[in-house]
């Protein structure tokens, strides 16, 4: 229950690329904000593959963002939508979350989507759990999403994750002692969107009960969603 939680916390707030702690996956990084800030966007396509918690949905939903603040619009697709719209030429690029999961409907609204992008010189970019080879997709489509670039993603270390926490903390003058690490780091999701959006959560609520973030307070503050 409690990792649920803290998955849900603070989704409101769009992820960025300037918030993604890229540790190894700094060149996927860097290559996705070279891609984005251009004015000519090239249209070879791009494809992240990683495990769960590696960051590909947030740099997906990041570049979504960038985009929709330069008045730019994305096609997106993921396996949540069962009836994917049709392709829409005022589509600056085509985003495609988690295409492993893809059903046959779904890989078929991938393939369209991928070939009209294309025809018109818009970018694609793309996550999955496995690299290309390995994708149990139909091979028009697989072939497509490796073509282009390739990154892995790597989930990063735990010291990594508690850098990391502990550099936010300290920027927003909130005490996180060692247990309370321990204790975020070990019953929370690996994945450090979440764990940011927890500590946004657990900083509001002691400012709002006056009180120091202790394991205690984090018990609480959960009790009392």
């Amino acid at each position: 229950m409690m990792k649920q939680i803290a998955l849900d916390i603070g989704l409101a707030r769009a992820p960025t690329l300037e918030s993604f702690f890229a540790g190894p996956n700094d060149a996927a990084l860097r290559h996705l904000q070279l891609w984005v800030g251009s004015p000519t966007r090239s249209p070879v396509p791009t494809y992240l593959w990683g495990e769960a918690a590696s960051g590909k949905t947030h740099l997906l939903q990041a570049v979504q963002e960038s985009l929709r603040q330069q008045g730019a619009r994305a096609g997106w697709l993921d396996p949540s939508m069962l009836e994917p719209p049709e392709f829409d030429e005022r589509w600056a690029v085509v985003l495609m979350d988690d295409v492993h999961l893809y059903t046959a409907v779904q890989q078929h609204a991938a393939f369209n989507w991928f070939v009209n992008a294309q025809s018109l010189q818009r970018g694609v970019l793309a996550a999955g759990a496995l690299p290309p080879a390995d994708l149990k997709l139909r091979e028009d489509l697989r072939t497509r999403l490796g073509w282009g670039h390739v990154f892995q993603l790597s989930v990063l270390s735990e010291p990594e994750r508690r850098s990391v926490l502990r550099q936010a903390a300290d920027e927003r003058g909130v005490f996180l002692g060692d247990e309370v690490m321990d204790f975020m780091l070990t019953r929370f999701s690996r994945d450090l969107g979440s764990l940011m959006q927890l500590l946004e959560q657990l900083d509001g609520y002691a400012l709002q009960t006056k009180r120091a973030i202790t394991i205690p307070l984090i018990k609480a503050m959960l009790e009392s969603e």
